[in-house]
């Protein structure tokens, strides 16, 4: 338990709890726990600025929106770290960032005559590195109401209990325990078959109360989210996976960060790549960055509320203007595809301005059904559900052939010997995958028709083909390495070291302890008894060496 009561496990959910206060312009944080947990002053002053929405909207009550916010100052150990244990068995999508820390924002209006300005305006702010919108929304939606009249007894009252709960461990289901009420969620494992939905609810009739079950721990209301822009779902899929510069415009801080986190989801199972601000203020150190017009906007989606950004940004190539959702008899109003020229003045009419055309053809028939399932009263859960499979299938139908391809470059298992280094993977030659597309291309698992080709040489110079290739790379690698134990295992070392001198015994010794020890470092994918073995064979060639020699490689 460190100072502040808080056990590193608590801290993995909940980095920092937080009140901010505002006084007149004055954003200040003023409380923050746990207490030891230190944040540069560039952070804390983002933080501020990104738990209150920044264009004025008279609205009063409370709304809920998050941040993404790039971690200022070198790497930070955190005392929870748990050797990666997370990331290697979490999906690519829900990884825990080691450069970035996401906000999870709880702000109340409400007209207090008390008050300088005539208002109580406050925000609750949870920080973490992990992705987990709808648990973190969700537990907000319990603390903040309470904490709001109560103030830090409650805080540290719930900080106390969610230093009880157990570290996310993929796979599992849990049961979290804060404020009288259990929430019960499922936290998602690499191994899961994508688009299944697992088992909603488990133990329950030894839980008391009923617990509140979250369907999932981050996934959005799509539906809902991509109301105003169904018909265009085909060309910002294609914008998402080609990591194309873009700003989402919307009248609230809610709106925009919805908007922003179901754009950069909508890739799963690929992981998005590039940067995301689901909620960006013009107080951002990155301001200059992206308001310049001297070099070309990075690949990174933002979502911004105020006006002023439609002057900053109109050079940038992809412009996603939302209004408040509006209807057209009983089916939502679709916003239309514009040119950017347009964007000049501040009353501008929702729409995507841009200049792209797709690849791909749209998919009438999805939106069909989904139009028609809006006129059936169809729940916003079937109508995610829907909307979700379409988009999987169309990534997957992308990927699958890039998989196929990378997996023909990996050395055929009879070509690993044991006293050899294993042979290398092959390098990855675009041409000769395009080659590889007309008889094993996406059109065997997607109706959809178009310029595929062209499609896959735009994705090549996209960050997020780098980062795919890098993952696979890297696992292939990983692969290789323990192939190559098990094939040392099964050799048989006595009749190899037969004719062998010292020396090159020697080196043998230390090579085969140099694996050992990265196979534990990296966790690579090998059995337990397969590295035992190993370590026994190291000692019975030491044991066939001179004492001299065997003195100096027990203590090396």
């Amino acid at each position: 338990m460190g100072p502040s009561g808080l056990s590193p496990d608590a801290l993995e959910y909940l980095q920092i709890l937080r009140r901010m206060c505002n006084f007149g312009e004055n954003k200040a944080l003023s409380l923050v726990y746990p207490h030891d947990f230190r944040l540069t002053e560039k952070e804390k002053t983002s933080i501020c600025y990104l738990s209150f929405p920044d264009s004025y909207s008279g609205g009063l009550g409370d709304t809920q929106f998050s941040f993404r916010l790039r971690q200022s100052g070198g790497q930070r150990t955190s005392h929870y770290e748990d050797g990666g244990e997370y990331n290697r068995e979490a999906p690519l999508t829900l990884q825990r960032e080691a450069a970035h820390f996401f906000g999870y924002v709880y702000f109340r209006q409400v007209k207090d005559s008390s008050m300088k300005r005539g208002y109580f305006q406050k925000s609750l702010v949870l920080v973490s590195r992990l992705p987990y919108v709808n648990l973190f929304q969700s537990l907000l939606q319990l603390i903040a109401p309470e904490y709001f009249d109560k103030l830090e007894p409650c805080l540290e009252a719930v900080c106390n209990e969610i230093d009880q709960w157990p570290p996310p461990a993929p796979g599992q289901t849990l049961n979290l325990p804060v404020m009288g009420v259990v929430i019960q969620v499922r936290i998602p494992s690499r191994v899961d078959k994508p688009g299944s939905s697992p088992v909603k609810q488990f133990n329950q009739e030894n839980l008391l109360p009923a617990p509140m079950v979250l369907p999932s721990i981050h996934e959005l209301d799509l539906f809902r989210c991509f109301q105003p822009v169904l018909i265009h779902v085909q060309m910002l899929w294609e914008l998402m996976l080609l990591g194309e510069p873009m700003v989402v415009m919307a009248p609230s801080p809610t709106v925009s960060s919805e908007m922003v986190l179901a754009l950069t989801s909508c890739l799963a199972p690929l992981r998005y790549c590039c940067d995301y601000r689901p909620y960006f203020t013009i107080h951002d150190s990155e301001f200059k960055e992206y308001t310049t017009r001297t070099q070309a906007p990075p690949n990174i989606v933002v979502g911004v509320t105020n006006p002023f950004f439609i002057k900053t940004l109109q050079h940038w190539p992809h412009i996603l203007r939302v209004g408040e959702l509006r209807m057209s008899g009983d089916l939502p109003k679709q916003v239309k595809v514009k040119k950017l020229a347009k964007l000049r003045t501040l009353d501008t009419k929702p729409g995507i301005y841009t200049s792209y055309k797709t690849f791909l053809h749209k998919d009438k028939t999805l939106i069909k059904r989904l139009l028609k399932g809006i006129q059936r009263k169809r729940p916003s859960e079937v109508q995610s559900a829907l909307l979700r499979r379409h988009l999987l299938e169309l990534t997957q139908s992308f990927i699958i052939p890039l998989e196929h391809y990378i997996a023909s470059l990996m050395p055929l298992q009879r070509a690993i010997t044991p006293w050899k280094n294993p042979p290398q993977i092959r390098p990855f030659r675009q041409e000769d995958f395009m080659k590889t597309l007309e008889h094993a291309g996406p059109q065997l698992t997607c109706v959809l028709k178009g310029d595929w080709l062209g499609l896959y040489r735009r994705f090549f110079k996209s960050p997020n083909f780098d980062g795919w290739y890098r993952q696979r790379h890297k696992e292939m690698t990983q692969k290789l390495e323990a192939l190559h134990l098990e094939a040392i295992c099964e050799a048989n070392i006595v009749a190899w070291m037969k004719d062998k001198s010292e020396v090159e015994i020697v080196d043998l010794v230390l090579k085969l302890r140099e694996k050992l020890v990265r196979a534990r470092c990296q966790h690579l994918p090998v059995k337990e008894e397969t590295l035992q073995r190993v370590g026994l064979y190291i000692e019975t060639i030491i044991g066939s060496l001179p004492e001299d020699l065997q003195a100096v490689l027990h203590h090396h």
